[in-house]
């Protein structure tokens, strides 16, 4: 029952998200905004974002089966020193759900661990942005079992080319390690890659996929993903709104991980 409110909820606040956004647009006269849709997905474009991702993970693998996972990634990024620099800070807050002996499914809520990474841009033109730079991974979470109660460190690296007004690609690789922290808990050796794509539909609709797929090399877990969904971006004012939702399905499983999820998002761009 919970797993099923959870998806009702998302696909609710997706649709009126995107009624809301239509009917603003309707009552007074906006460009196409086809324009923005390329650079709406853009991890690195020069603007201020605010972003809201809800991961949510009915079934999870080499796990009892009513096993499941929420979380919700809320994301802040800014640019920096002329957009030579961009810094993204994001934390997450999760629920994970746990059958007991007697098949009674206990959740557990709370933070998890705070990530930030500091971008370089190496390249910055019309079509296309590369950047790499340091990030951070913090012990934040409110329970062991939402955080690895370890300090992580590592790099970013993220590109995106948008040569073509119809199909813009790109991908972000990440790696990092723990070296301090709770001396009792494993250490840590984690690595994802996130290749992305989007293709326009026009008027804002538009095609995606963004799926991570998860190296943990410590505790020998991975997952690789494919994924394809649909978005919608809406301009109003100086700011850029991207919704979208995105079914996700691992073709790889190994270790305790998702088998299939679905990937909702609202993102703001302050222009």
């Amino acid at each position: 029952m919970i797993r099923k409110n959870y998806l009702l909820a998302l696909c609710c606040i997706f649709i009126s998200a995107i009624g809301f956004a239509q009917s603003e647009t309707e009552t007074e006269e906006k460009p196409d905004p086809s324009a923005s849709a390329a650079q709406a997905n853009n991890p690195l474009a020069n603007m201020t974002a605010l972003s809201f991702q809800n991961y949510y993970m009915p079934k999870l693998a080499e796990s009892p089966d009513d096993a499941f996972m929420n979380t919700t990634w809320v994301r802040f990024a800014k640019p920096m020193a002329k957009g030579k620099l961009l810094l993204r800070a994001s934390m997450p807050f999760s629920t994970l759900g746990l059958p007991n002996a007697n098949g009674v499914v206990n959740t557990t809520s709370g933070l998890g661990d705070f990530n930030a990474f500091l971008a370089y841009t190496l390249v910055s033109d019309a079509t296309s942005t590369i950047g790499i730079g340091p990030s951070i991974t913090a012990p934040t979470a409110s329970d062991d079992l939402l955080g690895t109660g370890k300090w992580q460190g590592g790099f970013a690296f993220v590109a995106f080319f948008s040569k073509s007004p119809i199909f813009q690609f790109g991908g972000l690789i990440t790696w990092q390690a723990s070296f301090a922290g709770d001396d009792d808990r494993q250490s840590t050796n984690m690595g994802a890659i996130q290749p992305f794509y989007f293709w326009q539909l026009g008027k804002g609709t538009y095609l995606r996929g963004a799926p991570i797929w998860v190296l943990d090399f410590e505790k020998e877990a991975y997952s690789i993903p494919i994924a394809l969904g649909i978005g919608k971006v809406v301009k109003m004012g100086k700011t850029v709104f991207n919704m979208y939702v995105e079914p996700q399905y691992s073709i790889y499983v190994e270790g305790v991980q998702p088998v299939f999820q679905i990937l909702t998002g609202i993102n703001l761009q302050f222009m």
